[in-house]
């Protein structure tokens, strides 16, 4: 409202201003632009040399000098306390704005009538097995040509049951709880001569443990098969095995194998990396904690790394807390100790970049 008032100050200020000039002669103009040039000019030093701090424009300002830019045309000649490119950027700032708050549409649906809330609830309350499905068609069937869509009629329904996509996101969560699941993906490493080699893991999630993995230039489904098979040694087995749908995992072979050996193959949704989102958190660890340090020199290389990391510290280790803080394999538990009176045995691993620990007795 300030801000408003002041606008109108200077507009009425402006327009007195040039009503006064109207009336003046020809020579009285030329003194008085002469005497104001001057003292504009000695304002301007001062501001250069520091004496007196530089005063800020008011929008009305900016807005004055981009309406004389269009009504004036000698406007570059007169400028003294500013330059036309700063003008210029003004004019088109001011249009942004304008063309801002033409465009501006209010957020969200328009709000529906406390008549048509109140019918809603009336029709909930008399029927209260209807879901706002049933209730949207209900209206549609009585030809109500505004009737709310389903899921602005829940807006105003009690809480009696969750939406499907909540309850969908809530079952699949309790799912990749299962502990006879696995999951299993691949991901890229270049190495030294930009060679591309694919690692495939395959992990549990009762127990983030990375079961098997495998480095191979050229993944195929019959590569992938063995290295199912050597994951799943003497009935060693999940009941589920999710997977995206890369091509290597959905080809008939690979399919046709779990079916035999009874392990069922669930297949996670286009682009929902979420979906997967234990065995896509195992990649990032193996790419942060280990391969964004060692650049791997070959396929060989590569596989020595990972089984020094994996074997060795990942997974007798490397505590998750998604498992309250354990490692994925089951050790003794040493016997209890104070700080004081704990020492402790290092072992590199990596050439240390880690090192696992064993508590003296």
């Amino acid at each position: 409202m300030k801000a408003l008032l002041l606008f109108f100050r200077d507009c009425a200020g402006m327009a007195f201003h040039c009503a006064r000039l109207t009336m003046k002669s020809n020579g009285a103009l030329i003194l008085e632009n002469l005497e104001l040039r001057s003292q504009l000019s000695l304002f301007q030093e001062q501001v250069v040399n520091g004496k007196r701090p530089k005063r800020r424009v008011t929008p009305f300002f900016r807005a004055f000098m981009a309406l004389m830019a269009r009504l004036y045309p000698g406007w570059k000649s007169a400028l003294m306390a500013v330059k036309p490119e700063t003008v210029i950027r003004w004019h088109k700032k001011g249009f942004k704005h304008f063309w801002r708050i033409k465009s501006r549409r209010p957020p969200g649906r328009p709000k529906i009538s406390r008549k048509t809330i109140a019918l809603i609830k009336r029709i909930h309350k008399e029927n209260p097995l209807l879901s706002p499905e049933k209730i949207h068609g209900l209206l549609k069937s009585l030809n109500v040509s505004d009737a709310p869509a389903p899921n602005t009629i829940a807006k105003y329904l009690p809480s009696i049951r969750k939406p499907s996509s909540e309850k969908r996101l809530q079952s699949w969560r309790t799912f990749l709880k299962n502990e006879n699941l696995w999951s299993m993906d691949f991901f890229v490493v270049p190495t030294l001569r930009f060679q591309l080699l694919y690692v495939f893991i395959v992990v549990s999630h009762a127990r983030r443990r990375i079961e098997q993995f495998g480095v191979t230039a050229n993944p195929t489904a019959e590569w992938a098969v063995q290295q199912i098979r050597e994951a799943t040694p003497f009935g060693k087995q999940p009941k589920y095995l999710l997977h995206d749908n890369d091509s290597v995992f959905t080809a008939k072979s690979l399919q046709g194998f779990l079916s035999r050996i009874g392990i069922k193959h669930v297949r996670t949704a286009y682009h929902a990396p979420w979906q997967n989102g234990i065995c896509e958190r195992a990649v990032g660890i193996l790419r942060q904690e280990v391969l964004n340090h060692i650049i791997p020199l070959d396929e060989k290389h590569l596989y020595h790394i990972l089984y020094q990391y994996i074997h060795r510290y990942y997974n007798p280790c490397r505590t998750h807390q998604g498992i309250g803080g354990q490692a994925p394999d089951i050790l003794p538990c040493p016997p209890e100790t104070t700080m004081e009176k704990t020492t402790l045995i290092s072992t590199e691993i990596l050439g240390g970049l880690y090192h696992t620990y064993t508590k003296v007795a």
